[in-house]
């Protein structure tokens, strides 16, 4: 169906999310890459974000799907995929729910064998996409994680002085309470295996633009073999997120969800132990 677009209502209860999950699970896997993009009031940027990908995708060979995850926008973004032929189509949330929110409806309607994610101005080369995909199919990893901070990664877009010394800051302590290896949790180029990709996101429960580090701490929480990929940043225009309005709530979405799976992980491990400790007791009744 050329440009189709799908309506995902209200916000994602759990229980919804894992009825999603396994319809996700069942279907086919029907062509090598799902690029989603998150977007919203994204008129004026994404029609020249959509034409790049296309033809870059087009000249890769490979058979691919691209997906525009609408997060309730008020302008003319849902109706821009259907411009662009039938590898292009819009998921689309009725509400305005949050970055996270979009993405993970995508990322579970999403039947690509390799699924990715990145932002709508297309902030990175798009080379690196590839060779994540790559990576995930030669079975040398289960998701590839961009990262601007590794070795060979290039800055080649200016950068604002400002933004760079708070992400800075936001990384260094992100780095403390999620991980230590993969440093740049906020860059908006993920790449995962389809599988990886239910796992992790019928799991995620932030819908704001927190959702990166829910998703690192997932990925290592379920032991998802990853790696961190080089890449190269070429665009950064202006960014929906504001550090004054977003970074304390970013950083207690952090500190929940951290919270949320270390319970998580203390109920587990206490489990064998109240077995045991409850058998004689269900013997005796």
């Amino acid at each position: 169906m050329r440009g189709r677009l799908r309506a995902v209502p209200g916000p994602t209860h759990v229980l919804a999310a894992r009825v999603q999950t396994l319809a996700a699970t069942l279907a086919a896997t029907d062509h090598a890459l799902t690029v989603i993009i998150p977007a919203y009031n994204e008129e004026n940027r994404l029609p020249k974000s959509l034409q790049a990908i296309a033809e870059f995708l087009d000249n890769s060979g490979l058979d691919y799907r691209v997906i525009v995850a609408d997060d309730g926008s008020h302008d003319a973004t849902p109706q821009l995929a259907g411009q662009y032929g039938p590898r292009f189509s819009t998921v689309r949330l009725v509400q305005n729910g949050g970055k996270g929110r979009a993405v993970r409806a995508a990322m579970l309607a999403a039947t690509g064998a390799v699924v990715a994610f990145t932002d709508a101005d297309l902030p990175f080369r798009l080379t690196a996409l590839v060779e994540g995909y790559q990576w995930i199919r030669n079975g040398e990893c289960q998701i590839a994680f961009g990262s601007r901070h590794l070795a060979p990664s290039e800055h080649l877009a200016k950068r604002n002085v400002l933004r760079q010394i708070a992400s800075h800051t936001f990384n260094s302590i992100v780095k403390l309470l999620v991980s230590t290896d993969v440093t740049d949790t906020q860059c908006g180029l993920k790449i995962f295996s389809r599988r990886a990709a239910v796992e992790i996101f019928s799991r995620t429960t932030v819908d704001g633009f927190a959702f990166d580090t829910e998703v690192v701490m997932l990925a290592q929480r379920l032991g998802l073999s990853h790696r961190c990929l080089p890449v190269t940043l070429v665009n950064e225009e202006a960014s929906t997120v504001s550090l004054a309005k977003h970074a304390l709530p970013m950083l207690r979405d952090v500190v929940k969800v951290r919270a949320h799976l270390q319970r998580q992980q203390l109920r587990a491990s206490l489990a064998p132990t109240w077995g045991c400790l409850l058998e004689p007791a269900r013997r005796a009744a």
